[in-house]
């Protein structure tokens, strides 16, 4: 793994976004992982190894998490934002073709991408996410998003990310510890507080008082899917997978018993189905 950053632009000035970087930089085949609303790019380690054997595999911290910069007070969070930047990088990889994977936001950058004339993204990998979310769970996410908690040690963050993702229970101690490492940075006074700025929790609220509806641009995606869903998911729910398969014929369903929002991507079952939708045989364990 190697670390890169680039600069993008934001309505105020420069910012700096750090992504991580697998496999052979002049591999032709290039896949991007972006992360979910609070998560960082490290949430891809095991994928982004399993993948690395065939990709360039390209995870970027989206702005105002993990590594890359917060934005300027008074420069919004959102989405338009996001694709900007994410246009940014694929210029900087230099790369007229690439595959997508995207958790939850993530995936809702790439469903924008994709939908554009000309896109470069040619299969599109979506985590628990279409192109319809109600208000209610917006509103659930944005209660705890930006609360600016402050921990006196690493086992209170994970304790706190346990309880907010239940849906990655099969995890590991080690993938647990790692999550909360990777999850977390140093305060001015020696504390831990989540890596991402709190300002995002203040966009998240404002916008959960109307529903996410891109089905118009849902419906302009030609290029084959893979959706990623888990069936107790309050964020994408049976009505609005049963209607993206009605509108588009390419897309492939795993679906996931008694798993939430979202699958983590990180156990082997759920690396394997990715994997296998890519066509590619990866190693799945990076531990070993």
């Amino acid at each position: 793994m190697k670390t890169e950053s680039f600069q993008s632009i934001n309505p105020l000035g420069l910012h700096r976004l750090v992504y991580q970087e697998w496999g052979e930089r002049d591999n032709p085949r290039v896949i991007i992982c972006v992360h979910g609303l609070a998560r960082n790019s490290r949430d891809f380690d095991e994928l982004a190894w399993a993948l690395s054997r065939d990709y360039r595999v390209v995870c970027p911290d989206v702005v105002g998490r993990g590594q890359s910069d917060w934005l300027p007070a008074g420069s919004p969070y959102g989405v338009p934002q996001y694709v900007q930047d994410m246009v940014a990088l694929i210029a900087r990889l230099n790369v007229s073709q690439l595959d997508w994977i995207g958790t939850s936001m993530g995936g809702l950058i790439g469903m924008v991408l994709a939908a554009y004339p000309e896109s470069p993204i040619q299969r599109l990998v979506l985590n628990d996410v279409g192109p319809f979310v109600a208000q209610k769970p917006l509103s659930r996410i944005g209660r705890y998003v930006g609360q600016d908690q402050r921990f006196n040690t690493l086992d209170e963050v994970e304790a706190l990310l346990r309880q907010h993702y239940s849906a990655y229970r099969g995890l590991s101690a080690q993938q647990w510890s790692a999550l909360a490492q990777h999850g977390s940075r140093r305060t001015e006074d020696g504390r831990f507080a989540l890596h991402y700025d709190p300002v995002i929790g203040e966009y998240t609220r404002a916008a959960a008082g109307q529903d996410i509806d891109l089905w118009a641009l849902w419906q302009k995606i030609s290029g084959p899917q893979l959706l990623m869903w888990g069936e107790d998911s309050d964020v994408l729910t049976a009505d609005t997978v049963n209607r993206m398969q009605q509108l588009n014929d390419r897309l492939e369903l795993s679906s996931w018993p008694g798993i939430g929002h979202a699958p983590s991507l990180m156990e082997p079952d759920q690396i394997r189905t990715v994997l296998d939708w890519l066509q590619v045989d990866g190693h799945l364990n990076m531990h070993e």
